[in-house]
């Protein structure tokens, strides 16, 4: 005959009837509350809500007012979770921190898994006392719990209910339920691994799917941040690539949080041990970020336990992948490392078929623009280019002034169509490496694009080393400031004559270097009452950048007074 499983219930609930046999009638007589407080226990598979009901229904068949489960961590060290019944929220509020398992009584349980019973806790001499806050308790039950043959915790009760003590039926009873739990918790545990498991994998699919998208890749180190910090039950998704500085590091350029602590673009200095290990392709876990002497930023100081993981794949290390939890939080477990590894493994590999995905496309499309911009040179330039040599022997043949001007006129529109196209020839032609064009480039796209709804092109002249002196962000807002004054000049002036002077040689009043951008028409110029929204915005844009923007009187010898806006801001 094969020996009974001690993990089936029935055969746990069969043993526990037979160990009652012989006992007095009173403690028969709880056997059907037994068995339904076993039943009961075993309702349910989310771990959390089984602990619950587990110190609930202990606390029921025991008469106790209290009742507490101490979870064990995995070192056996001390309690990885601690979860009460009886325990009003206000009284958990006033003690504070729940108990670590390292002191005390309940620290001996953990080393000395065994049954206790003691009639007044307080005089016992592993009792390390209550802190402030704590409610009274003197009689005391505990009983191991053990989940397939290794302790999982130990069940806790306090205070019997009319002042007595815990007896005999009460520790048979306890005991029971403490196999029952453990077979309870032991099916939790397993619900919960798998449900667990399938949580990172649905998360790794939700990457790869944001990442093969084809979208922005700020979006998609967003979703990696996003899901690492959901998956890991976290208090920050963080996502860290190698600066480019030349100093080198990590730097954080994904974060996913609730709380308003601003760490984008913040450096993670090469010097740090874990920007060492993690470049190497090693992962760190730190118990508590606050106090670890390898975490030399400021921002650990806001965390407590955190995972640090390469992103890592084909041997080539991506970035980084962290997962900091609040202060005090709970350690993470060793399966959520082993998940989360995996995870940061599959986002890596992601990322880089991400980046396959991403030079085949920008290939294909300069592949694309090499075509057009051949297309445009042989094709389009020449047949405009005959077109207006035909137009040219037309106009000398034409005895009619009227059609001599408007085939001049054509002539011009088709020479700066012309000039217009070469422009975008070389826009074209810019190699992936090559650098963005220049503020001189763009400027002269801008006066080129004015050209042909205003019938001329605008004069224009550059004043010192434009294109190495001018910021990006000053380029871009002088180059939206020069479209605002040109649709200006075409809108409302009825201009003939337009000149722009981009000077980098400027001085602001208070002396400090300055870029100058001076649009000059010959037009009507502003009308008193008239609407002066453009000039408002240009003023705007250049005061967001330290600067200022007015308007005078225009270009001389004019159909008017003319005008003159001048938009300059510091370099």
């Amino acid at each position: 005959m094969s020996a009974p499983d001690p993990s089936d219930p029935l055969e746990a609930a069969t043993q526990a009837t037979r160990s009652l046999q012989g006992l007095s009638t009173e403690l028969t007589a709880r056997v059907p509350q037994l068995l339904e407080a076993m039943r009961s226990v075993g309702t349910g598979l989310e771990l959390h809500s089984t602990l619950d009901r587990i110190c609930e229904t202990a606390a029921e068949l025991a008469d106790a007012r209290y009742a507490a489960i101490g979870v064990v961590d995995e070192e056996s060290a001390g309690l990885a979770d601690f979860v009460t019944y009886g325990v009003t929220e206000e009284q958990a509020a006033a003690i504070g921190h729940r108990p670590d398992g390292h002191k005390g009584l309940l620290g001996a349980l953990i080393h000395e898994p065994d049954t206790v019973r003691l009639a007044d806790l307080t005089s016992d001499r592993r009792s390390a006392g209550f802190p402030p806050g704590h409610p009274p308790m003197r009689t005391f039950l505990g009983v191991p719990i053990r989940v397939q043959g290794e302790i999982f915790g130990n069940l806790y009760l306090a205070e019997k209910n009319g002042g007595g003590e815990f007896n005999d039926y009460d520790l048979h009873m306890v005991r029971v339920l403490a196999t029952e739990a453990g077979i309870a918790i032991g099916n939790a545990r397993l619900y919960e691994a798998a449900r667990q498991r399938e949580r990172w994998i649905d998360g790794s699919v939700a990457v790869t799917t944001a990442l093969l998208a084809g979208g922005d890749a700020d979006d998609a180190l967003a979703v990696v941040a996003e899901q690492a910090r959901h998956l890991a039950a976290s208090d920050a998704g963080v996502v860290l690539l190698p600066a480019a500085s030349e100093e080198g590091g990590l730097e954080i350029v994904a974060v996913s949080s609730d709380s308003p602590v601003s760490a984008l673009g913040v450096i993670i200095p090469s010097e740090s041990p874990v920007v060492a290990k993690l470049l190497a392709g090693e992962a760190v876990f730190v118990d508590d970020s606050a106090s670890d002497p390898r975490m030399i930023t400021r921002l650990a100081e806001l965390y407590g336990p955190s995972m640090m993981l390469p992103l890592h794949s084909g041997g080539r290390v991506l970035g980084a992948l962290a997962t900091p939890r609040a202060r005090g939080a709970r350690p993470f477990t060793e399966a959520e490392r082993t998940l989360a590894t995996q995870f940061a493994s599959q986002a890596a590999l992601a990322l880089m078929m991400a980046e396959a995905q991403r030079d085949r496309e920008r290939l294909a499309v300069f592949e694309d623009r090499d075509r057009i911009a051949r297309d445009l040179h042989d094709l389009v330039i020449q047949r405009l280019f005959a077109t207006g040599m035909m137009l040219e022997s037309a106009q000398r043949q034409s005895v009619v002034p009227e059609v001599q001007t408007g085939v001049g006129k054509a002539v011009d529109e088709l020479d700066v169509t012309i000039q217009e196209i070469r422009t975008a020839i070389f826009a074209l032609q810019q190699g992936p490496t090559e650098a963005p064009s220049g503020l001189r480039t763009r400027v002269l796209r801008e006066i080129n694009m004015a050209a042909v709804p205003l019938g001329f092109k605008p004069a224009h002249r550059f004043l010192g080393p434009v294109d190495t002196l001018v910021g990006e962000l000053t380029g871009k807002n002088l180059i939206a400031a020069l479209r605002e004054a040109l649709s200006n000049a075409f809108r409302h002036a009825d201009a003939s004559r337009i000149e722009v002077v981009v000077d980098v040689t400027a001085q602001l009043a208070d002396g400090r270097d300055a870029v100058r951008l001076t649009v000059s028409d010959d037009g009507v110029g502003i009308p008193d009452g008239g609407r002066r929204s453009g000039l408002r915005n240009l003023n705007r844009r250049a005061e967001s950048l330290g600067g200022s923007s007015w308007h005078g009187p225009g270009l001389e010898e004019g159909p008017g007074p003319g005008t003159t806006v001048v938009w300059e801001v510091p370099l």
